[in-house]
């Protein structure tokens, strides 16, 4: 029998954050604002996927950075404190209201001189930009029914070598629901079925918050 991920209760996955690296000050107040939002508070990164991705531009020593959908900032701060001192992430996104709470928070944690934000339509932004590899990581978090265009966009956008990262591939298990014909569904799966079949890439599905795929460019 393959060995599957734990089913996590509210008291395991508060153990699991727990035992990692917990939010600092400024991310605890960033999670505490973005909660006021309501429903659309669902759209922040969870604490350990944050931590995740600090470590992992970290580890692989990335100092240039490509985010598709910044909200209330929290992954982008997450992702520019992996960059380190001389790091520079360039974020996208097309929310002056959500982006204006990032802004403030990026400021308080100071990394608002590494950060460029780009408002406007995140294909746009990217095709605006050179085609040549200037990214050692990105990370998509952004409508879906976009997903596969942004990840065409990017994947020669980023050096070899480098990591690229999806969010909610999983989509709330709709995925593997046949009767779910949604557009937002089919989108995810088409983007989960092209990156399966991308030869330029080696990448897994990660079972952390709502399925986070992990890709290497080659």
């Amino acid at each position: 029998m393959t060995l599957r991920p734990t089913p996590l209760s509210d008291e395991l996955y508060d153990y699991l954050c727990a035992h990692g690296t917990p939010p600092d000050a400024v991310q605890q107040d960033l999670i505490a604002e973005t909660a006021t939002l309501g429903h659309e508070a669902r759209l922040q990164i969870s604490p350990d996927e944050g931590a995740f991705l600090t470590l992992l531009t970290r580890l692989i020593g990335a100092k240039t950075a490509l985010e598709v959908g910044t909200f209330t900032g929290y992954s982008a701060l997450a992702i520019v404190r992996g960059l380190g001192a001389g790091g520079r992430l360039t974020c996208c996104d097309i929310s002056e209201e959500w982006t204006r709470i990032a802004r403030r928070h990026w400021a308080a944690a100071g990394v608002a001189d590494q950060i460029e934000l780009r408002l406007g339509p995140a294909l746009d932004t990217l095709r605006s930009m050179p085609d040549e590899p200037a990214f050692d990581l990105a990370f998509i978090d952004a409508d879906y029914l976009n997903y596969s265009a942004y990840w065409e966009e990017i994947v020669p956008r980023v050096t070899p070598g480098g990591a690229i990262l999806v969010d909610n591939v999983l989509y709330h298990a709709r995925v593997i629901d046949p009767a779910d014909s949604a557009d937002t569904t089919q989108a995810v799966r088409e983007l989960n079925e092209r990156i399966r079949r991308d030869d330029r890439v080696e990448a897994t599905m990660i079972a952390i918050a709502d399925g986070l795929t992990l890709a290497r460019k080659k």
